[in-house]
């Protein structure tokens, strides 16, 4: 018997309904440009997780697809336009934005893409240039 724990996450219409289970692989930040327009926001606070851990349970056919990069496939819901997911293949992740998890308790522990910030954040958290190393950066670190 599993005592992983189960999140459920839904768009912003709920047609599309979602669980991830376990934890997530890292929790953040990202400053970059691409998701900063995609979530019309000055920073967008991600949740990565192993492709496995997520399991769309309702609206599979009302996700959409859209990718300006073959770094960043970014999922929506057709019918409300609520963003849900980004899946990030070459890294092997899982994006699943933090506010359509609403049951997670989100603790950041990373700014990513930190160069390309419009919104300083001083929370003594490790800023990154672009990802750490492990996920196929170069893992260098700026200064707050």
């Amino acid at each position: 018997m599993s005592t992983r724990k189960t999140y459920s996450g839904k768009c912003f219409c709920g047609e599309v309904q979602f669980t991830v289970t376990g934890e997530p692989v890292a929790m953040g930040y990202c400053h970059c440009d691409s998701c900063r327009q995609w979530s019309a926001g000055p920073v967008n606070a991600f949740t990565l997780w192993k492709p496995e851990a997520v399991e769309v349970t309702q609206g599979a056919d009302r996700i959409g697809t859209y990718n300006k990069t073959e770094n960043s496939y970014r999922k929506w819901c057709t019918n409300c336009g609520g963003h849900i997911f980004t899946d990030h293949p070459g890294m092997g992740l899982m994006d699943v934005y933090a506010a359509a998890i609403p049951e997670l308790s989100f603790e950041p522990g990373v700014h990513v893409h930190y160069q390309e910030s419009v919104l300083r954040i001083p929370d003594g958290k490790p800023k990154m240039k672009d990802v750490p190393s492990e996920m196929g950066g170069s893992g260098i670190s700026l200064p707050e």
